[in-house]
Order: C-alpha cells, then sequence, then structure tokens
C-alpha cells in the first residue's frame, strides 16, 4: 500500500521563536465561547489515558471540564503497553468499556484506522454548536494532521502533543573535558568517547537499550542517514543506510553507554542522567521537568538541551506524537467529543507546554507570546522545541503491525549490542518481519 498521505521527510511545523524565561506557571481560566457545553449535562464519560505527563495534566484539570459541562467524567491512566493491549481486545468486541481513548499516533494510527474504531469527528468539527471557533483546521501542525487524519481526509481523533526527541546534555561534564556540543554524528560518537570514564563511573552516551523501546532510537539514526524504515509500504531495514545506523548505534552503546544498558528503556536512560554520570541521552523533549526538579535531580542548572546532531545526508529531529479520539462504540459520542475538544484547547495546551510537560499540535499556542511566558522551562529547551519543528521527520513506520516491527528490529538491535554483526542482524530482522507486514496490508 503506498502512503503518500504521510511524506516523512517533509518539513513539519514551525512553532514560534520566543525569549522565554522561567517563569512561574500562569493559571488560564477556560474562555471558550459559541458552544452549548452544558448540553449533554449529566452525562457520564469514561476515558482510557496513557499514563504519562499528558494524562496527568488532563486528570489534574479534569473538575474544570465537569464543571463546565455538567459530565461526569470516569479516567484511567494505564502504562502504554497495556494500554495498548487492552484497547485492541476491548475495540476488537466492538463494545469498549471507554468513550475516549488516548492514542499513542506512532504506534496505533494504521490500527485504528484499519478497524474502524474511532468515530469520524469531521461532522463535529464543522459544527458550530459543537466546536468553538478557533478550533480549525488549519490552527493544526502539519505532523498533527497526518496524524490525525486517514488517506481520505477523515478526522479519527484531535492531535493532542508532538514529541520531538533531541539530545539532553551535562554541562558541566562537557565544560570539565573541554568538549563541544556535537553537531554532527561523527562528533556525537567522538564526544560520547572522550566524555566516558570508566574508572569514575562516569558514561558518555545513554539512550534505550531495552528490546523494542530500543527500536525508535535506531530509527533516529537513520533519518540522519537519509532514510526511513519504511518507504511507500516498502522495508528500508536492510539497506546500507540502515546498517550504518545499526553500526553507529553498536558503537554508542557498546563503548560509550553504562553496564546494563540493554534492560534499559527511558526510565532508567532518565536515572542515570539524573543522577549526573551521564554525558548525554538521546529521547523525548518531554521528559525534561524532572531534570530542573531540585528534589529530584543532581544536575539542576547543568542540563544541555541540544538539537540532533545532523547525519551523513541530513538532519532530522525524529517526531512522535498522540492524540484522543472517541470510540466508534460509544453511545456519548458528542459529549466525548466535548472532552477531546477541551484537552486540546488553548487553555489546557498552554498547561501542558509550561509545564514541559509536552508540546500541542495547535499553532495557535506554540506561538502565543502570553503562553511563552508562562513556560517554566530554560529559555534553551524552548530554543530546540523551536529548532526541532524546523527539521521534524515522522520517526516510526505508519503502518498496522509497529509492536511487531519494534519487537523483531528490537532483538536484532539488542543482539547488536552484544556483539553481533549489524549487516547481519538487519537482514535477518527484516526478512522475519517482511511476511508480518504482507500479511497486514492484505
Amino acid at each position: 500500500m503506498s502512503m503518500n498521505f504521510v511524506k516523512p521527510t517533509r518539513r513539519q511545523f514551525l512553532a514560534g521563536t520566543a525569549a522565554l524565561g522561567a517563569v512561574s506557571f500562569a493559571g488560564l481560566k477556560p474562555a471558550f465561547a459559541n458552544v452549548d457545553w452544558k448540553k449533554f449535562a449529566g452525562t457520564t464519560l469514561e476515558v482510557n489515558l496513557i499514563k504519562s505527563p499528558r494524562g496527568d495534566i488532563l486528570q489534574k484539570y479534569q473538575k474544570e471540564f465537569e464543571e463546565l459541562t455538567g459530565i461526569k467524567v470516569n479516567s484511567e491512566q494505564t502504562p502504554e503497553q497495556q494500554q495498548r493491549q487492552k484497547a485492541v481486545i476491548e475495540l476488537t468486541s466492538g463494545k469498549p468499556s471507554f468513550d475516549v481513548i488516548h492514542i499513542s499516533y506512532h504506534v496505533q494510527k494504521r490500527q485504528f484506522e484499519k478497524g474502524g474504531w474511532l468515530a469520524d469527528l469531521t461532522p463535529f468539527l464543522k459544527d458550530p454548536s459543537l466546536t468553538e471557533p478557533s478550533l480549525t483546521e488549519s490552527d493544526f501542525a502539519e505532523a498533527g494532521l497526518a496524524f490525525a487524519k486517514d488517506k481520505n481526509g477523515r478526522f479519527g481523533g484531535l492531535p493532542f502533543s508532538v514529541d520531538y526527541w533531541m539530545i539532553y546534555w551535562n554541562k558541566e561534564l562537557f565544560a570539565a573535558k573541554g568538549v563541544e556540543y556535537p553537531t554532527t554524528f561523527e562528533e556525537l560518537v567522538a564526544a560520547a568517547e572522550k566524555l566516558t570514564d570508566r574508572d569514575n563511573g562516569v558514561y558518555g552516551f545513554v539512550a534505550r537499550g531495552m528490546k523494542n523501546a530500543n527500536t525508535p532510537v535506531w530509527a533516529s539514526l537513520m533519518l540522519g542517514y537519509g532514510k526511513s524504515t519504511v518507504e511507500d509500504g516498502k522495508l528500508e531495514t536492510a539497506t546500507q543506510e540502515s546498517i550504518d545506523a545499526a553500526t553507529l548505534y553498536q558503537r554508542l552503546m557498546t563503548k560509550s553507554a553504562p553496564p546494563g544498558v540493554t534492560g534499559f528503556n527511558w526510565a532508567e536512560c532518565q536515572s542515570s542522567f539524573l543522577q549526573g554520570k551521564v554525558a548525554m541521552w538521546l529521547d523525548g523533549i518531554g521528559f525534561a521537568p524532572p531534570l530542573e526538579d531540585p528534589k529530584k535531580s543532581r544536575v539542576v542548572g547543568k542540563v544541555g538541551y541540544g538539537l540532533m546532531p545532523k547525519g551523513p545526508a541530513a538532519q532530522a529531529a525524529p517526531t512522535f506524537g498522540d492524540g484522543i479520539g472517541v470510540t466508534e462504540g460509544s453511545a456519548n459520542k458528542e459529549a466525548a467529543y466535548l472532552y477531546c475538544q477541551w484537552a486540546i484547547s488553548k487553555e489546557m495546551g498552554a498547561r501542558l507546554l509550561q509545564s514541559g510537560s509536552g508540546v500541542p499540535f495547535r499553532n495557535s499556542i506554540v506561538n502565543d507570546p502570553e503562553v511563552l511566558k508562562g513556560v517554566t522551562m530554560p529559555q534553551e529547551w524552548a530554543k530546540v522545541l523551536s529548532e526541532s519543528a524546523k527539521v521534524s521527520q515522522l520517526c516510526l513506520p505508519v503502518i498496522v503491525p509497529v509492536t511487531e516491527f519494534r519487537d523483531v528490529m528490537g532483538v536484532g538491535l539488542t543482539n547488536i549490542i552484544g556483539g553481533a554483526d549489524p549487516a547481519t542482524e538487519m537482514k535477518r530482522a527484516t526478512e522475519e518481519f517482511a511476511p508480518i507486514l504482507a500479511r497486514s496490508e492484505g
């Protein structure tokens, strides 16, 4: 199947560049117009959220939505792997226990579209009695639209939060060794190796090494070689570019990473960086807040936020995203849509951005000087967000079996960290996954 409706090489959305100071959080009162928010008062909604800073924000302010609408909300946050499994089981049954679902587009988009599991929100978006005037399609960043719409232009959810991958770096460790922030992959490797001091328990680089979680790291590096993992429905994972990216991953994870890295997901990476024992950590921009929290971090005031370095063929900020949608099986679609609209409203988006918990897909939020004044993260964090937007590329393939893709490639990558030959492993994993991909689109 052709994937022309998403061009992963396309530049996807410019965020505003503004000088952002570390200003205290600006609380915003909802200022919703035109919509009869009380129309479905008395309704009860069941909301299925992914455990994340985004889920935390929605639960923290849920009472405001209930007061605004008279709708009762029962929401639950579940860790992402369990949430994805539960969602598939319930949605396949046609009678899910929830009206609203928080979606990881980079994993669930094609699966949800193929299953017909989400209600089409296009008619609701066009209904002035249900949608406030500022919520227009043109306000969504390109990456958000690419995620939220199917190839027929139908909205199966609203774009909620974008996550760019970047490099967190420890300025103190860099200064001690006289190392500059790397701007290319070559400089990245050189810096990582120079900053590694095993005798003192200091490591130059960390990223996810655990099977499945490690696949986006290699896919991110592959973008720098000018390739996506799947292009126009065809696997590109045994190409020279893929092997080069896997070889780079192997070098970083064996010569510069902490011991036991094959057991690291993002939480273990974050923990080692928080302790001041790692010079560079590659992961999502939304993991930043604990690094600036004196109760959790030994590196407060020492953290640099860096744009993804250039690869041999391209500079790309790997891009992931989530959305929020209404289930096709819900008996309360309009009320559920009001919740989704509230979740991505300007007020809620401002809170998301200002707390450093996520980045809204709405241009009117990320470009609003008043919103930007309230950002509590360092100015450098906001600058990287803005620079990443200019070189944004979708990282994971837009296919149904993304989880299997991550599993199969992840085994190969774990083997590579263990010393296996990158070319052999990428070819083996590609041969194993090819029939899975073919069946999924059959």
